[in-house]
């Protein structure tokens, strides 16, 4: 009998987090207990044999979509805020190394002094070699988010599914936080979300993973262990497919 969609493994995943899962209790920049319990779930991940690759958001530092609202240019807001990931890709690089965690960090802006410059065949085989490889900078062009970012990536390296690690533990018919009334979707097709006018990505990000038949798992990345569970095929979170 064939396993339940839901019973499924993965290989190799791309882990999507935000810039501000960072802050912890924070108001800005890295909370580092958040950062290490961040670094601890991917390593036991990795640990498991899964291949890893991870792209991290700016929002912590930076977020160049508002910068127009102070007077700066969006294309140099949004460079700005390509840096602010490449801050948090080093800050989590530095955390699982600490850990004893071999890894790799690839820029889509060249970066020859801190980061090896975005190379799809190379990133294959760190990933193939156990190293986890972090992706910053974005897609290295504005007007692009770091969600599009995960999803291009994720396509390049023939990822098998984007797990979007968030503080909510799915997707919602409302924002749960603000209606006690909302209720979670277990599973949903990428036709029923955009026509629902659910939030999974932006849109970008989603057609991406429409159109090339990649699952994204929506799930909780604060609740210790919740990883794991995800690449083990465990019903966490909310999965989006075709």
């Amino acid at each position: 009998m064939a396993k339940a969609k839901t019973e499924r493994t993965y290989k190799r995943i791309l882990l999507k987090l935000s810039g501000e899962s960072l802050m912890g209790g924070k108001n800005y920049g890295i909370d580092d207990a958040m950062l290490k319990a961040y670094a601890d779930e991917i390593i036991a991940v990795a640990k498991g044999g899964t291949q890893v690759a991870v792209v991290i958001g700016g929002g912590n530092i930076y977020r160049g979509m508002n910068a127009s609202g102070s007077g700066i240019d969006r294309v140099q807001g949004d460079h700005m805020g390509m840096l602010a990931t490449m801050i948090n890709s080093l800050a989590l690089q530095s955390a699982l190394e600490a850990k004893g965690q071999s890894t790799r960090l690839q820029s889509a802006i060249k970066m020859e002094q801190i980061a090896e410059p975005f190379i799809r065949r190379r990133a294959v085989r760190h990933l193939e070699k156990g190293r986890i490889v972090i992706f910053g900078a974005g897609t290295g062009n504005p007007y692009f988010t770091t969600d599009t970012a995960a999803s291009l990536r994720a396509i390049e390296i023939e990822a098998d599914v984007i797990l979007k690690g968030t503080r909510v533990d799915g997707i919602y018919t409302a924002d749960p936080e603000k209606d006690k009334k909302a209720k979670k979707y277990d599973r949903i097709t990428f036709d029923e979300a955009y026509d629902k006018g659910l939030s999974v990505m932006d849109l970008t990000a989603f057609t991406l993973c429409r159109e090339n038949n990649l699952p994204i798992i929506v799930f909780d990345m604060n609740k210790r262990g919740n990883l794991r569970k995800v690449v083990a095929g465990e019903k966490v979170g909310t999965l989006v497919e075709v």
